[in-house]
C-alpha cells in the first residue's frame, strides 16, 4: 500500500471520527449524556452500527473521547488566559484562569455538563482522563507555587482536626506547598467550579443579577482564601 493511499485513509478515518463526535455533542445537547446511544449517532449519520463501533467499540469509548475533548478544550482556553495575564502577578493570573474556565463553560454549557454534571450511570471513567482533568488545576498550583517562592504567599489557617487531610493531600498533590495551602486550593477549586455551575444550570436566576461582577468579586475573595495577596 502507497503512502498517499495510507495518508487518505487516515484522513478519510480522521473525519468520520470527528463527524462521530460532532453528531455525538448534537446528541448530548438534546438528550444528555446518559441517552447518548451508538446506534443512534450510527442512525443519523448514515452509517450501519458495525461501522461505527470500527472507531469507538462501546459507548463508554465515545463519552470517555468526548471527555477528552472537554477538558482539553477547557485547558487550552484556561492555559491560554493565563499566559496573557504572565505579567499580571499571581492575582492576576489566579483571576484570568477563573474567568477562562467561566468563559468556556457559557459557551459549551451541554460539555461543561458532561464534565462537571451529574455522573452518567454505568459508566467509569478511566485513568486517560485524569491528565486532561488535571490542567486547570495545575495552573492553580504553579500559581501558588511561584508566590511561594517568591514569599508572597500567605498561609491560611489550618485545624488540628483537618492537618492529617492536608498533609496527605500535599503529599499526592503539591508537596511544595503549605498542606494549609493545598487545603484552601482544594476548597477554592471546589467552590469555584460550584459558583460556574450554579450560574450555567439556573441556580442565580432571579437571585443575582450582574453575574460577571459578582463572579470576579467571589474569585477574589477565593485568591485571598488561598492566601494570595
Amino acid at each position: 500500500m502507497s503512502s498517499t493511499t495510507q495518508g487518505a485513509r487516515a484522513r478519510a478515518r480522521l473525519e468520520v471520527t470527528a463527524a462521530i463526535k460532532d453528531e455525538a455533542r448534537r446528541q448530548l445537547a438534546a438528550e444528555g449524556a446518559a441517552k447518548l446511544s451508538l446506534r443512534a449517532v450510527a442512525r443519523e449519520l448514515g452509517m450501519v452500527s458495525s461501522a461505527l463501533y470500527r472507531y469507538f467499540p462501546s459507548r463508554d469509548d465515545l463519552l470517555t473521547a468526548l471527555i477528552i475533548d472537554a477538558y482539553d478544550s477547557l485547558g487550552e482556553c484556561a492555559e491560554g488566559a493565563h499566559d496573557k495575564a504572565a505579567d499580571a502577578g499571581p492575582v492576576g493570573r489566579w483571576t484570568a484562569v477563573a474567568e477562562a474556565v467561566r468563559d468556556w463553560a457559557l459557551r459549551h454549557p451541554h460539555e461543561y455538563a458532561l464534565i462537571y454534571g451529574s455522573p452518567v450511570p454505568g459508566y467509569t471513567a478511566p485513568d486517560t482522563t485524569v491528565p486532561p482533568a488535571s490542567r486547570v488545576g495545575l495552573l492553580f498550583i504553579g500559581i501558588l507555587r511561584d508566590a511561594h517562592q517568591d514569599s508572597g504567599l500567605t498561609e491560611p489557617p489550618l485545624s488540628a482536626e483537618l492537618r492529617p487531610e492536608a498533609e496527605r493531600m500535599a503529599a499526592d498533590l503539591a508537596p511544595d506547598l503549605p498542606p494549609a495551602t493545598v487545603a484552601a486550593l482544594i476548597a477554592a477549586w471546589a467552590q469555584l467550579f460550584g459558583l460556574v455551575g450554579f450560574e450555567l444550570f439556573g441556580q442565580f436566576h432571579r437571585v443575582v443579577e450582574d453575574r460577571e461582577t459578582f463572579f470576579r468579586h467571589a474569585v477574589g475573595r477565593l485568591a485571598q482564601d488561598v492566601g494570595l495577596a
